[in-house]
């Protein structure tokens, strides 16, 4: 596991810069719409009751799972993306839905609530992270983070299977991981790659955490608070 004598993983590995990419031309996205997201100010709904076992893998032809917690040896990770079942059949929606060519990585999905614990610990235990990154590992059930729910994707776009890096890297907590960071003017393949994967994103349901591009919930707390419904999914764990 990191720790202040082991960095903290810059997961560099999991993904291409786009110059790095032989792209075909794309000046097509241009007629996509800009990327948005809600930046919430009031307290997110309470999380229904926790479950047990209503979680599913991941498996499609069209998306890549890369365990990016479980390739970096951070502690409760696994080596599958696994996620509550209507989340992956939507997220096999989108993947159908991308151009020929393209796909889906997953770097994380439903997260064990003791590696939420390390993970804030880890990045927040220094002091100079902005909050709104890693949610607090609450240990009351009605305050939910996200991942343990198993109703958040953490995912990027795929050219011919390689995962592309769309302005940042997964986990560069930094100004330009906003979902919003690159409208109107940032770089434009990577601001209208973004554009592409939040249009098929959101035409299936999933909402956007404003300060992260690659983090895409569906059922969640920030989920019901954007859509005004009720939520849907709270804590929950694989049977085995």
């Amino acid at each position: 596991m990191p720790s202040p004598t082991h960095p903290l993983p810059d997961y560099q590995w999991a993904g291409a810069e786009l110059d790095e990419v032989e792209l075909p031309d794309l000046t097509w996205l241009e007629a996509l719409p800009p990327v948005t997201a809600s930046e919430l100010e009031q307290d997110l709904p309470p999380s229904p009751a926790p479950l047990l076992g209503d979680l599913t893998p991941i498996a499609h032809p069209k998306i890549r799972n890369l365990a990016a917690y479980w390739h970096e040896e951070w502690p409760h990770s696994r080596p599958q993306s696994l996620a509550r079942p209507d989340v992956a059949e939507r997220l096999y929606v989108v993947a159908n839905s991308l151009p020929d060519g393209f796909g889906l990585a997953i770097w994380d999905a439903w997260r064990d609530f003791r590696l939420q614990e390390a993970l804030y610990h880890a990045y927040y235990d220094q002091p100079g992270l902005q909050p709104g990154f890693v949610s607090e590992p609450d240990p009351d059930a009605g305050r939910c983070p996200p991942h343990a729910s198993g109703g958040t994707l953490d995912l990027t776009l795929t050219w011919k299977n390689q995962p592309l890096h769309l302005g940042t890297a997964f986990d560069a907590f930094v100004p330009a991981a906003a979902a919003m960071a690159l409208e109107p003017d940032g770089p434009t393949l990577e601001r209208n790659l973004r554009r592409l994967l939040a249009k098929v994103m959101s035409d299936a349901g999933f909402v956007v955490l404003h300060t992260e591009w690659w983090h895409w919930e569906y059922g969640t707390r920030l989920w019901a608070a954007i859509n005004d419904e009720p939520v849907r999914y709270g804590r929950t764990e694989p049977i085995t």
